[in-house]
């Protein structure tokens, strides 16, 4: 399966990049952060999880390490190349059809601000096809002020900086995003596009999808836990 590279998205640096401009090198390096915490305090213990978006098993290998089933989901096959101890299934997200259903399904990675709004919603139909009845649906979203207060940059405790440099309007609510990431010894970028989503149209976006907010798991309302809405 030979996937091109999506439109307005681009990649530089070592390394294989994927078809949204992600360097897999770039991502084995990562750091996970608070997120399995995040995730393992919102959903019950040993939970089977559709991870969307997995990349690398940056979240994947800390889930499995909780107790939790993890199905891994990525377009890019060098990235699941380096997911050990998932199945894992090479697929765009917004067409996936497993015929099954999950715990939980998860969509992080701020996927649901596709610049695409087919894509987005593809997206989120394929959360609310596969979550069970009575499991949830976890989603990561932007911060508040994600495309705004630019160029801004941080050192992450690893040892490498994260420079965050443009956010160019390029029509129908998209922004053109441009990201730096400085390693002593590499450096890639990263150019994709987002849709800036307030509150109320991401939760309006979820109701188009058979969703709802069940509740907002961090004060900056970054990570959201889902839930179908009643039939």
């Amino acid at each position: 399966m030979t996937i091109e590279m999506r439109e307005g998205y681009e990649g530089t640096g070592p390394g294989a990049i994927t078809p949204d401009g992600c360097a897999v090198e770039l991502y084995a390096r990562l750091s996970v952060g608070d997120e399995p915490d995040i995730i393992a305090s919102a959903v019950p213990a040993g939970a089977h999880i559709l991870e969307l978006g997995s990349g690398v098993g940056r979240m994947t290998h800390p889930l499995l390490e909780r107790g939790f089933t993890v199905t891994a989901v990525d377009e890019s096959a060098e990235m699941l190349e380096r997911v050990r101890g998932a199945r894992t299934i090479r697929s765009a997200i917004e067409t996936l059809d497993l015929g099954e259903r999950f715990d939980v399904v998860m969509l992080a990675s701020f996927l649901v601000h596709a610049g695409d709004a087919e894509v987005r919603r593809g997206m989120l139909g394929v959360c609310r096809s596969h979550v069970a009845d009575g499991g949830c649906v976890l989603i990561q979203r932007e911060g508040e002020n994600y495309h705004t207060d630019l160029p801004r940059e941080r050192l992450d405790p690893s040892g490498f900086t994260i420079r965050m440099l443009s956010a160019e309007p390029v029509g129908d609510g998209v922004n053109s995003v441009r990201a730096e990431y400085v390693f002593p010894d590499a450096v890639w970028t990263q150019t994709f596009r987002a849709r800036p989503l307030s509150k109320e149209q991401f939760e309006a976006a979820l109701a188009e999808a058979g969703l709802r907010v069940d509740r907002y798991l961090t004060e900056d309302r970054v990570w959201v836990r889902a839930v179908p809405l009643e039939a």
